[in-house]
């Protein structure tokens, strides 16, 4: 599978040379250094190299790896998205992470969805620490019970090739449903993301759903 990162934050090089090194095409993209993205294809391994957005943006899935604030250069920067798979991994937050911008009634995957017409949109890996997909990565096969990993989407052929992405990369995929119910689950991502960031053992913080079976 070919993907296109769209940026080079944290959570787009790590999953960038995650879904690398299991073996996927992966071209990186839009960032401020055309040497940091190098640096990138080379840490990630012979399946990565450097491009231009719009490179990037013939890759299916595209991940969208910008801050939210900065996610208007993304249309710009790419072009036209339509009929792409959009992996949106970005909680929709103020320009100083201090509170989502979008919440209760809509979500940054849906506004997303809005500025992309035609596109794919599905949400995941945006309720887990960024710090999490490395260990889970280098665990997988070796665990029985790897964490759960939610995703969102409309399109349901969409879905299912997210859903490929994320057990490859470790993690179990939950689904939750449609695009829209992304706006109940970012609340929850910055719940995880304080456990992670304020708790004693370290930010990589995963979590299960259990289902405990009735008498």
């Amino acid at each position: 599978m070919r993907i296109g990162i769209l940026g080079a934050c944290q959570t787009g090089g790590r999953l960038g040379t995650i879904l690398a090194r299991a073996g996927h095409e992966v071209v990186f993209s839009h960032a401020r250094s055309r040497d940091k993205l190098e640096r990138l294809a080379r840490e990630a391994g012979p399946t990565a190299r450097a491009g231009t957005p719009a490179e990037a943006a013939g890759a299916d899935p595209v991940l969208p790896a910008v801050h939210w604030s900065r996610l208007d250069d993304v249309p710009e920067q790419a072009g036209d998205l339509a009929g792409r798979i959009v992996l949106t991994c970005s909680l929709a937050m103020s320009e100083d992470d201090s509170h989502l911008v979008i919440g209760h009634t809509s979500s940054g995957p849906e506004a997303l969805a809005a500025r992309l017409p035609g596109a794919k949109v599905v949400a995941a890996f945006n309720t887990v620490p960024g710090e999490l997909p490395f260990p889970v990565f280098e665990a997988s096969g070796r665990t029985a019970l790897p964490p759960d990993l939610i995703r969102r989407g409309d399109g349901p052929a969409a879905k299912a090739r997210v859903a490929e992405l994320i057990a490859e990369v470790g993690f179990k995929p939950v689904g939750l449903g449609k695009l829209r119910t992304a706006r109940h689950m970012e609340p929850s991502g910055l719940v995880i993301s304080l456990l992670a960031c304020g708790g004693d053992g370290g930010p990589e913080l995963g979590c299960r759903f259990l289902r405990v079976p009735r008498e």
